[in-house]
């Protein structure tokens, strides 16, 4: 079945891109707003943000340079107080200085009451800790979510479903896995699907004497070094100083196995961190035929 498309509604509350955003979808009961945090007094008197909702506040670490998120929920309080409020007592936190905007799910009923804003917290945070393309300010064990009867549960499902669509196009790629489809390490060379997206890299170190041999995928917005590959140990004295503090980061045994999927915004930059320093990711990267990366880019125009 062909994939539907979808009409989103984007307004920009303050007349550009830079500022607020109000975002609905067609057929969707929910609301979703993109609020930059210096710019959150402007929202006072907002209805819909008084009422219930779940809310994200995205930024950077500034001790390690990743994308942080905390995920949290608002309930509406007996001043009639809701998730506005949260936000600005979050702004006063000294503790929660990092974050640079917020992004709200309600509903333009207000439909959600404690167990709905409890259940999607809840999903929300595993879904994002499964991704894994943000550090979540949460802990990687997320509250017990409510416990909505069977037929809440199915519409929660949904409203989730569509949040994440509208996350996305409001900047986010909080819940879309590095890879849409499972990561595999060993390529059979008599392969025939044309689809497969997997990529290697195959050379001989002159560092470490060893055949360095990697695998990736290129996804919509990068390129991802597959959990498995191979990657050199030792670093040449050129590297450039990002790809030498992802090295650093990353997770690899003693052997040079990379434990996780790591992610780049570009292939030249993935090669380079598998062989540990400069590399042209457009010639190094080749499919199972022997292709490379450039040349099954000029076959596409």
């Amino acid at each position: 079945m062909a994939t539907r498309g979808k009409n989103i509604q984007l307004f920009l509350m303050d007349g550009d891109s830079s500022g607020r955003m109000k975002c609905t979808l067609a057929n969707w009961t929910g609301v979703a707003y993109k609020i930059p945090r210096t710019v959150l007094e402007k929202c006072k008197g907002r209805e819909d943000l008084s009422q219930s909702g779940v809310y994200f506040l995205f930024g950077i670490s500034d001790e390690t340079g990743d994308s942080v998120v905390y995920i949290g929920q608002a309930g509406v309080r007996k001043n009639g107080e809701g998730i506005l409020y949260r936000l600005q007592e979050h702004k006063r936190d000294g503790h929660k200085d990092y974050w640079t905007e917020a992004v709200v799910f309600t509903t333009s009923n207000n439909s959600f009451g404690p167990t709905e804003i409890s259940y999607l917290e809840h999903r929300f945070t595993n879904m994002a800790v499964k991704a894994k393309r943000y550090v979540i300010k949460n802990g990687n064990e997320p509250a017990s979510g409510g416990t909505p009867t069977e037929e809440k549960e199915s519409e929660l499902e949904e409203f989730i479903e569509y949040a994440s669509i509208v996350m996305g196009t409001l900047g986010h790629k909080i819940f879309e896995p590095l890879t849409k489809t499972k990561p595999t390490v060993i390529i059979n060379d008599d392969a025939t699907d044309n689809n497969d997206n997997t990529l290697s890299l195959k050379r001989k170190s002159r560092k470490s004497g060893q055949t360095i041999e990697a695998t990736a995928k290129q996804v919509t917005d990068g390129f991802v070094v597959l959990k498995g590959s191979q990657v050199e140990l030792n670093n040449s004295e050129s590297i450039p100083p990002g790809i030498k503090e992802a090295r650093q980061k990353s997770k690899v045994d003693e052997n040079g196995i990379l434990l996780e999927d790591v992610h780049f915004k570009s292939p030249s930059y993935a090669a380079a961190f598998v062989v540990g320093g400069h590399a042209n990711g457009l010639t190094s990267w080749k499919t199972s035929e022997g292709k490379t990366l450039k040349e099954l880019e000029n076959s596409e125009d």
